[in-house]
C-alpha cells in the first residue's frame, strides 16, 4: 500500500486541483444545466471554493457549450421509433490568472435505450436519468482533466 502512495497513486475520486483553482469561477450561459450543477459540487468537493464573482476568482471554467438532446436510432415497420440516443456535448476551457491554461475542448458522451409506447412516461424518466448520468460522466472526465492542469 506505501509502494501505491508513494509512486503518486490516488484512488478515481481523490481529485487535487493546483492551487490556483482554490477560488475559481464557473461562466456558463446556465447555471441550472444538470452539467453545471454537477461540476460545481464536484469542485466544492475537490476543496475548491466556487464563487459567482470572476473577478475575485484566481481561476475560471468557461463552459463554451452545454448542449444536450435525443435522437431517433431506429424505427418499427410501422415506421414509430423503438431505439432512442441520449447525447450530451460540452466544450469547456480553463483561464488561470487571466491566461488560457487549457485552450477549449470539446466532449461528447452518447447512450441508446430502447422505446416502448405502451410505457410513456417511465421512457421519459429513463431519458432523464441517462441524461443525468452523461452529464456525472462528463464531469468527471473534465474535473480529472482540470486536475492535470499546472
Amino acid at each position: 500500500m506505501l509502494l501505491a502512495g508513494g509512486c503518486g497513486f490516488h484512488l478515481r475520486g481523490d481529485v487535487r486541483y493546483p492551487p490556483a483553482m482554490a477560488v475559481t469561477h464557473i461562466a456558463s450561459a446556465d447555471s441550472y444545466t444538470p452539467f453545471h450543477r454537477q461540476l460545481r459540487a464536484a469542485l466544492r468537493d475537490g476543496g475548491v471554493r466556487v464563487t459567482a464573482d470572476a473577478t475575485a476568482a484566481g481561476a475560471v471554467v468557461r463552459i463554451l457549450q452545454d448542449e444536450t438532446g435525443q435522437r431517433v436510432v431506429s424505427v418499427s415497420a410501422r415506421n414509430t421509433p423503438t431505439e432512442y440516443q441520449v447525447y450530451y456535448v460540452v466544450r469547456y476551457a480553463l483561464e488561470i490568472g487571466g491566461r488560457t491554461a487549457l485552450p477549449a475542448q470539446t466532449l461528447s458522451l452518447t447512450r441508446d435505450y430502447s422505446y416502448d409506447e405502451r410505457q410513456v412516461l417511465g421512457k421519459a424518466a429513463e431519458s432523464d436519468d441517462l441524461r443525468d448520468a452523461l452529464a456525472a460522466d462528463l464531469v468527471g472526465l473534465v474535473t480529472r482533466r482540470l486536475s492535470s492542469v499546472e
